[in-house]
């Protein structure tokens, strides 16, 4: 099935959601060196972004969340692709430096509906979230 969506950063990735229904603040809660969420009291503390895709509201905090997403692509520890109900500059900017497939707005409020552990094609190039 596919879902329409915003493109923000071209890219296709597949992967295991894992999923916060609180915003992200990549600087000072994301550990840029292992991926690990550091915030304390956050939904997903003590768990890695690192090779899942990552669905989360929307960021939060210093725009050099920016280049901490930067920082986690390059220390191979980055999700494979984002999804957000609605991305903000600071997350958009960091996926698209960092080649990593981001979309949001989701047809039919898909969004809500995602959850832990589901298997989908996130496709920056078409603008589709694809449930298996």
């Amino acid at each position: 099935m596919e879902i329409k969506s915003r493109t923000i950063s071209k890219g296709t990735a597949t992967g295991d959601v894992i999923v916060s229904r609180d915003a992200i603040s990549f600087y000072g809660g994301v550990d840029p060196n292992t991926g690990v969420v550091v915030e304390k009291g956050h939904a997903l503390e003590g768990k890695t972004v690192a090779g899942k895709i990552l669905v989360f509201p929307r960021g939060k905090g210093s725009t050099v969340g920016s280049y901490t997403i930067y920082r986690l692509k390059k220390n191979k520890v980055a999700p494979l692709a984002i999804i957000n109900k609605e991305t903000e500059a600071i997350v958009a900017v960091g996926a698209i430096i960092s080649d990593i497939p981001a979309i949001d707005k989701l047809e039919k409020d898909a969004y809500k509906n995602l959850k832990a552990g589901q298997t989908v094609t996130v496709d920056g190039n078409k603008g589709v979230l694809i449930l298996r």
